[in-house]
């Protein structure tokens, strides 16, 4: 996939006019004042954070953060809807905007290490994204000199069916590295219960894991902790976009990314309801529908009624749920994992004041759409592969798709649409890791006693 090396501090795309890359590094003072505020209104709970600062922005952390470029580009006009591109996937060793959130998870890691001489290992439940994102992170951290292996590591548990997403990296093909930071599998038929065992071991060992190896544990899975790097969205939208009223699609499994937009216009407007006139789109799959069919149903398990013929399933009765299907029960990406998701009720009030809504999309759409998609978005510099049984993640398709879905069904009720381009990649792109470079779970047990051979390992050597 062709964009802009991490490092570019502005470039032009084919086609695009005034397309400026800016990245964390230059919304720092913003972000510290987000920090802030996000840190005095979370609740304090009894299991570790390493608090809300940030460390000084020296050189050595510039070069951390440049991965977190972002672009906009303006895409051709369908069927009277401008279409825009707001590109978050420049990281070339990630390809998805979790490079964002997982940068300064790992910098406030870095400024708690500092301060207190602690080490800190992170632990997070991941369909795939967010622990590629996270292990990259703490990699450069490496890289940078910002911190150690002895001082900072990443445990990561992702259920079985989302191996085939993770990417290979120093972190699996050192062994010293791979020792102190574990990328655990988790084989089960519900992918969600990633999330429930990784929360019972935080809860449970995170005093024991401090007594006997001096390693503080962070359980890093907090709608704040990517609020607040999702803000820069809404800071890069003021100052390269014209103030007007806009909608803002985006695939979504917990709609963090647009809850962290909403988030990051309440701070720079200081009002609860800004009222810049954002209006949220969300795209799901069949697999994980629930947000949508929550909004426009009152319940995560409301599906069309389906019938067959020839071969595909179709459904006329709901303009929201796809209209051809080849199974309405497919997985069409693992990342996309979420069922019944606590964010629900939140974004439900954010569209209903605000405007917006929602569409579910089908492989067979997506396939459908795939040669133009193709063509819509290369003059932004993005690349998809000809054939699109090599993609392996499916963000960015399955949002233009349900953009394009919304228009004809009149589904979007304004005449901009911003798509938040969150992940796209192929297998062209990077090499998963081999099997004898993860550890099998299937216990409490399994990642407990992972966790403490890995702190011993941080501390050991």
């Amino acid at each position: 996939m062709a964009t802009a090396p991490a490092s570019l501090a502005t470039h032009a795309s084919p086609g695009t006019a005034g397309c400026t890359t800016r990245g964390l590094a230059h919304y720092y003072n913003d972000l510290s004042r987000v920090l802030t505020h996000a840190g005095a209104h979370s609740p304090q709970g009894d299991t570790f954070s390493p608090g809300w600062s940030l460390p000084p922005l020296t050189p050595a952390l510039k070069d951390f953060l440049a991965p977190s470029g972002i672009t906009v580009h303006g895409l051709e006009t369908y069927r009277g809807t401008q279409l825009r591109l707001l590109n978050l996937m420049h990281n070339p060793r990630t390809r998805t905007t979790k490079t964002f959130a997982s940068l300064v998870i790992v910098a406030r890691a870095v400024a708690h290490i500092r301060s207190t001489g602690e080490a800190v290992m992170i632990i997070t439940p991941s369909s795939a994204n967010k622990a590629t994102a996270l292990r990259d992170a703490v990699q450069r951290a490496y890289e940078t000199g910002l911190a150690t292996a002895e001082q900072l590591s990443i445990t990561c548990l992702v259920p079985a069916g989302s191996r085939h997403k993770l990417w290979r990296s120093r972190l699996t093909d050192d062994l010293g590295l791979r020792q102190r930071n574990p990328l655990a599998i988790l084989e089960t038929s519900q992918p969600g219960q990633v999330k429930e065992l990784a929360r019972a071991v935080s809860e449970t060992e995170a005093e024991s894991l401090f007594e006997r190896h001096g390693v503080r544990l962070w359980h890093s899975l907090d709608l704040a902790n990517y609020a607040v790097a999702d803000a820069v969205r809404a800071l890069f939208e003021r100052d390269h976009l014209p103030a007007a009223p806009r909608v803002h699609a985006h695939s979504v499994s917990s709609a963090f990314g647009l809850l962290g937009h909403f988030y990051g216009q309440q701070q720079q407007t200081g009002r609860e309801w800004p009222a810049t006139g954002a209006q949220y789109f969300l795209v799901q799959h069949l697999g994980t529908p629930d947000m949508v069919a929550n909004y426009y149903h009152g319940t995560f398990d409301h599906r069309p009624r389906w019938q067959r013929a020839e071969g595909v399933f179709t459904q006329s009765s709901d303009p929201h749920f796809p209209q051809r299907t080849f199974d309405p029960h497919e997985q069409l990406d693992a990342t996309f994992y979420t069922r019944t998701p606590a964010t629900s009720p939140r974004m439900n009030e954010i569209i209903r004041k605000q405007g917006g809504g929602g569409v579910v999309v089908s492989l067979a759409e997506c396939l459908e759409r795939y040669p133009y998609i193709r063509r819509l978005i290369e003059p932004a510099g993005v690349e998809l592969p000809a054939d699109p049984r090599q993609v392996r993640e499916w963000s960015l398709v399955m949002a233009v798709t349900g953009v394009l879905n919304a228009v004809d069904r009149r589904l979007a009720g304004l005449p901009e649409i911003l798509v938040h381009g969150s992940g796209s990649y192929h297998s062209g792109d990077y090499r998963p890791p081999e099997e004898n470079q993860l550890h099998k779970i299937g216990s409490f047990e399994n990642l407990r006693d992972l966790l403490h051979t890995a702190a011993a390992g941080q501390v050991g050597t």
